[in-house]
Formats: structure tokens, sequence, C-alpha cells
């Protein structure tokens, strides 16, 4: 379901792939990030590895109670402290939404699919 903004200008409505994208991209600036992990599919047990120009196959959208909720899907750096980079996606998913597109994010859920070596 899009969001709509309404300002004295007028209306400006805003797509769930469009929060999405921009929820991975931030993320994706992150240090001790890899990428981002499909939240559907799993290969032997492996998270696939997503490209860029997939990152809302990552991040999952879901409006409850007037609260916005966003869950990412990550494959973490191996030797980074994995709570560290949750927490900093955290803020940087909260901080771009809340500057780029004025949303108020209440939650931002973090799901790590796998551990992988930088490189």
């Amino acid at each position: 379901m899009p969001l709509q903004l309404n300002s004295e200008l007028g209306n400006v409505i805003i797509s769930d792939h469009v929060i999405s994208v921009l929820a991975g991209s931030a993320a994706l600036d992150c240090y001790g990030l890899v990428g981002m992990a499909s939240r559907k599919q799993l290969k032997d047990g492996i998270a696939e590895l997503l490209g860029r120009d997939n990152l809302s196959r990552g991040v999952e959208i879901r409006r409850e109670n007037d609260q916005l909720h966003i869950d990412l899907y990550i494959i973490v750096s191996y030797g980074t402290k994995i709570s560290e980079v949750a927490h900093n996606i955290q803020s940087k998913v909260k901080y771009v939404l809340n500057e780029v597109v004025g949303l108020q994010v209440d939650h931002v859920h973090i799901f790590v699919q796998g551990v992988r070596v930088s490189g």
C-alpha cells in the first residue's frame, strides 16, 4: 500500500518499492555489511547475496496500527561484531528515511541470513 504525504503544494505518493530501495541503499553504506540477502530463498542452507539492482528483495515494509516496520535481511562480514553492525544499520536506515522521505520509522528489524568473508 503506497504512502501518501500531504502538503500545502499537493500530494506525494511513495510506493513501498521506493521505500525498500532507499532502506537497502542506506544499509549498504554501513561498515560490516557484505550485502542484502533474499528474504525468501535459501539454497542449500546458504543465503543468496543480492546485487545492487535487487535491493528491494532483501527489505520488507509492514504497517501495523499506523506504525511503520522495516525488516532487513542481511549478510554480515566475518569478524565484525554483529550487534554493532545491526545497530548501525538500524540508525542509518531510520535517519535516511526520516531525512529523505520524511517518514517516521518505528521499528527496523534486522535478520542476519549469513556471515561471509568480504573481499
